[in-house]
């Protein structure tokens, strides 16, 4: 009964994240520290929500690296426009900076669907075409905590005391878009056909799936939680930066990857993406505590990318052998 559990990914994934950890704690006994472990599960939120969005792509055999981008983007107008009319309310700003994702996300449906072109092509376009019209149109100025809005700092400020430490209710939201995320895969038809889709998409279309409507499905949702998570990193650090999210895509394809998501598209899981998210920060964290610096961190990104891709590669190959 257990063989079968040791052959999932997200199996052998927790497998090592315990044992990572407890070689860190033996090393350095205050890494058991409330405090440190709630600094941790921090890290996971913003991270964790882009890589849900990149799940889903990852599951239709897509790629997308234009998320920052449009992060950064939702972010940046947001926080703008509630300064230009004095707004201090939470809810209709992230329904806002949200949908801002989502209309960039059926861009990149629309030519991808429409065009047939390559994901990974379109997504770098529409993302250096949403910087660009970013920073040279809107501003390049960064937002301090003093012109943040009050509401989103008292918003991103939030946290509930466990044992004297204090742990970031944005923990929570970010569990429960996971919950979100996990249900619609999982319970929903148009969840299947996002799975269907990336295993074949001429036998998901034969079988009745609308192969179009999935297309744009995944892409929006992924523009609609980047556009999200955006606006919630401005919330939790108190900075709206126009240049912001540099770099994530490597983080967060790395994470995603590394939770057991197939390259090919059809396989991945929202568990196996958490622990994908965390076992990153861990990693990354576990590097600044001795000291490397950042391009070696950069060095070791790209090293569990190409070892998590090439894992899955081989174990989905061997599955169709």
């Amino acid at each position: 009964m257990l063989a079968p559990l040791f052959r999932r990914s997200e199996t052998v994934i927790a497998l090592i994240l315990i044992g990572v950890m407890i070689v860190i704690g033996l090393i350095n006994p205050a890494f058991w520290s409330l405090d440190n472990l709630f600094s941790l599960v921090r890290a996971n939120v913003i991270i964790g929500i882009m890589a849900l969005s990149v799940l889903m792509v990852m599951i239709s055999g897509g790629i997308d690296v234009s998320f920052p981008a449009f992060a950064a983007a939702a972010m940046y107008l947001t926080v703008i426009a509630m300064n230009s009319v004095g707004y201090q309310g939470v809810v209709l700003p992230f329904i806002g900076a949200t949908v801002i994702g989502l209309l960039c996300g059926l861009v990149n449906a629309f030519f991808i669907h429409t065009f047939r072109m390559i994901p990974l092509i379109v997504t770098l376009g529409t993302a250096s075409v949403v910087r660009g019209l970013l920073l040279g149109l809107v501003g390049t100025s960064i937002i301090n905590i003093d012109r943040m809005p009050k509401s989103l700092i008292g918003f991103g400020r939030t946290t509930i005391d466990i044992g004297g430490s204090a742990l970031t209710a944005m923990v929570f939201v970010y569990l429960g878009l996971a919950v979100a995320v996990w249900l619609f895969l999982t319970r929903t038809m148009a969840g299947r056909g996002i799975y269907a889709y990336g295993g074949d998409a001429e036998s998901a279309k034969r079988v009745g799936f609308n192969t179009r409507r999935t297309v744009y499905l995944v892409y929006g949702l992924a523009g609609a939680l980047a556009g999200f998570a955006g606006l919630l990193q401005a919330a939790m650090i108190w900075l709206a930066n126009p240049r912001g999210f540099v770099g994530f895509e490597l983080d967060v394809i790395a994470a995603v990857v590394l939770g057991g998501a197939s390259i090919f598209g059809g396989r991945g899981s929202v568990l196996g993406t958490l622990l994908g998210v965390f076992m990153l920060v861990l990693i990354k964290n576990s590097l600044i505590i001795m000291r490397v610096d950042n391009t070696w961190q950069g060095v070791v990104v790209g090293a569990v990318i190409v070892f998590a891709t090439a894992l899955t590669a081989w174990r989905d190959r061997n599955k169709l052998a």
